[in-house]
């Protein structure tokens, strides 16, 4: 049972970017806060719910105790479990269905091909939750597309997954203005009917208030980084490579480690992610923003933004980057477990995958994820996560046994590790969709064919990570989830679903762009320090003063 692994899409580069950074957040003390000029059309569309106004919107926080976690969550990591599965010793979470049977409709993203409806697991799952689900999955790649036509459109689906990263443009008014309340069923009290909600984390939730009220089911997400530099082990261990521990040793192991005859280079393109780690630079979006020393700023003013990003050219001046990556072609992960790049940066996901994806063809493949330095070689300055970055909503105007049919099926997607829920939702039914071979399920054609990434995009359980068929991967990706934890902060934003007024939305566009070609040498210092002038005189000043309104009203995040 791998929840939040072998189900979860790994994100695109653009996912990548945003939900480090996602587009909304919720904490601290007041009202929604309404943009000095947004109109009574944008009444309680923008800004922030927090604090005491948040705290009696939330659900009523009731922990699981059907399984005890091999390592327990600390410093915002996800709890880990190594155990082998005992199909005896899984329980129930919810002895009776809370589904009555009542037809709704759901869209969500997918990635890769959708099961055809009516599959084995499809039945199943609605079987055992008491649902009846049509699912209208869309490519997860064009899905931000899909889901701004169908929010414009008069009529929407019954239920609406909406990542973090989709939350830009006028999105996230629409949410508001299509998605109900769900606060008469969920808030306070009313949500231990559903156990399994129960059990999510309060930050979680906070995180699920839009325009004043409780409209998101959330997907907890960990607090420590989830973006990982991982190395090749087994080639570090042979070549006799140390790990580097500072910027300048980096430097120094790239190039001997690089071999432009061999084809062999030390890293792929998105350095700049682990860069912007190692140099301090806060997250985008709005993350990106904190008060210090009374002053606020974005995480572009920060001196160290322009500090990871001259670091960065470093490599590829240095010639250490492979060709295909400086041309931004091609898949940096099969580089890398080709031997071709030696390092390369994903998401924690990638760490099971990759082990899994090598074992039976290359079994001397070995997959580690280096420790984040700081700039001096010292610990350093990381920044938590968002405490959820995907949401399902459920339209307004749905009937009450709509509402009640959907809410049982979030309840069941999020059942905890070591239920008999969570088994079928991660693997299907046992014996159409995977075998049990010494406490490891194992998948067959049907189980990788229809048991992909629907059901667990409804909803999550509180953080976990659990491998039986590679149990020591767990404890790897848990154990560095808290050891980078340990040097985490908050920023002034943490935990705050913000709805940034709408003209605002894409005045940081153009720096993903101007990243990617200074790091190349395509473009000048004085060209990123231009564009830095233009985004304060163009709006980014104006937004400040909207963030400093909006703390000064609802208090800090951290």
């Amino acid at each position: 049972m791998t929840p939040n692994s072998p189900s979860a899409p790994a994100p695109s580069r653009r996912g990548f970017l945003a939900s480090t950074a996602v587009a909304a957040a919720a904490v601290a003390g007041g009202m929604p806060l309404l943009a000095a000029c947004g109109g009574s059309e944008n009444k309680d569309r923008e800004g922030t719910t927090a604090g005491k106004a948040a705290q009696k919107l939330l659900p009523t926080f009731v922990a699981s105790a059907l399984a005890k976690p091999d390592l327990p969550s600390k410093n915002g990591s996800a709890a880990g479990y190594t155990g082998k599965v005992d199909l005896a010793k899984l329980v129930t979470s919810v002895p009776d269905r809370l589904g009555t049977g009542a037809p709704f409709k759901i869209m969500s993203p997918f990635w890769g091909s959708p099961p055809k409806a009516g599959c084995a697991y499809y039945t199943a799952l609605d079987a055992a939750a008491g649902t009846k689900v049509t699912w209208q999955n869309q490519d997860g790649n064009t899905y931000g597309e899909k889901l701004g036509a169908v929010l414009a459109a008069s009529s929407i689906p019954d239920m609406v997954v909406v990542p973090s990263w989709e939350l830009t443009g006028k999105i996230p008014s629409a949410v508001t203005a299509k998605f109900m309340d769900l606060g008469p069923y969920l808030a306070g009290d009313k949500v231990k009917k559903y156990p399994n909600l129960a059990a999510i984390p309060s930050d979680s939730w906070r995180m699920s208030i839009f325009g004043g009220a409780l409209r998101g089911i959330p997907m907890p997400a960990a607090g420590s980084t989830f973006i990982v530099p991982y190395y090749r082990k087994d080639i570090f261990d042979k070549k006799g490579y140390s790990v580097p521990k500072s910027p300048e040793e980096f430097l120094t192991w790239a190039k001997e480690a690089t071999s432009a005859k061999a084809r062999v280079y030390a890293c792929g393109d998105n350095m700049i992610w682990t860069a912007f780690n190692i140099f301090g630079v806060r997250p985008s979006q709005s993350l990106g923003w904190n008060l210090a020393d009374g002053k606020l700023t974005y995480r572009i003013e920060q001196p160290e933004y322009l500090e990871a990003l001259e670091w960065t050219r470093k490599l590829f001046d240095a010639g250490v980057v492979h060709p295909d990556d400086r041309a931004r072609s091609g898949d940096a992960g099969q580089r890398f477990t080709a031997g071709q790049i030696l390092m390369f940066n994903s998401d924690l996901s990638a760490w099971y995958a990759k082990t899994a994806e090598q074992a039976a063809s290359n079994p001397d493949f070995a997959i580690d994820g280096m420790d984040l330095f700081g700039a001096d070689g010292g610990d350093p300055t990381l920044y938590a996560s968002q405490p959820a970055t995907i949401w399902s909503f459920i339209r307004k105007g749905a009937s009450k046994a709509t509402v009640e049919n959907a809410l049982a099926a979030a309840d069941f997607a999020a059942a905890p590790y070591g239920t008999k829920e969570r088994m079928l939702v991660d693997y299907g039914v046992e014996g159409t969709h995977y075998t049990v071979k010494e406490g490891v399920p194992v998948k067959n054609d049907l189980g990788n064919s229809e048991v992909i990434n629907a059901w667990v995009m409804l909803a999550a359980p509180a953080p976990y990570l659990a491998h039986p068929d590679f149990p020591e991967v767990a404890r790897k990706q848990v154990e560095w989830q808290q050891r980078m934890g340990a040097n985490a902060t908050k920023t002034s934003t943490y935990g705050m679903n913000i709805v940034e007024p709408s003209r605002y939305a894409n005045l940081a566009t153009p720096f993903e762009q101007l990243e990617i070609d200074y790091v190349r040498g395509n473009r000048k210092l004085s060209d990123v320090q231009g564009a830095i002038s233009t985004w304060k005189s163009s709006g980014g000043d104006k937004l400040r003063a909207w963030y400093q309104q909006l703390l000064d009203q609802n208090g800090s995040g951290n």
